[in-house]
């Protein structure tokens, strides 16, 4: 068994070998996910349905690694127009909304090509599988 493990989503892959996700123990870190149609496989035109087609990705690759959108600690997201975010807030708010909980978040300019108006990335930190020994993330164990 390898200590690292590729997680791949149905309906999401890249061109080049690359997984949407990698996960060794409690940590994963996904490749960039990109808001293609997860069943054409095509982008959209608008950046609406761009940005709903990234947060599908993130939660579907959470759920693919074991986890939930709760264990995310920061996500940058890269966009074409640097101001234009409030089609990211307003998924942002569906998926986090309780304000005392959100993971970080960065919002960077890119020259994106292919029709992509944003992308996406996140790291993520996960359970760890009870092995039985109170080791589990949040246990307590006598000193």
């Amino acid at each position: 068994m390898t200590r690292r493990s590729s997680i791949e989503l149905a309906g999401f892959s890249h061109v080049n070998p690359v997984p949407a996700g990698s996960r060794i123990g409690p940590f994963l870190f996904s490749g960039v996910l990109t808001g293609r149609d997860p069943h054409s496989g095509e982008l959209p035109d608008s950046l609406e349905e761009q940005v709903g087609h990234v947060f599908g990705h993130v939660a579907a690759l959470l759920a693919a690694a074991g986890g939930s959108v709760d264990d995310i600690v920061k996500m940058t997201f890269w966009v074409v127009r640097y101001r234009d975010r409030e089609a990211i807030n307003r998924s942002w708010i569906e998926l986090f909304p309780d304000a005392s909980s959100r993971p970080a978040r960065q919002v960077m300019a890119a020259q994106l090509d292919g029709g992509s108006l944003i992308q996406c990335d996140l790291v993520a930190v996960l359970a760890v599988p009870d092995s039985g020994t109170g080791a589990e993330r949040g246990a307590v164990t006598d000193p």
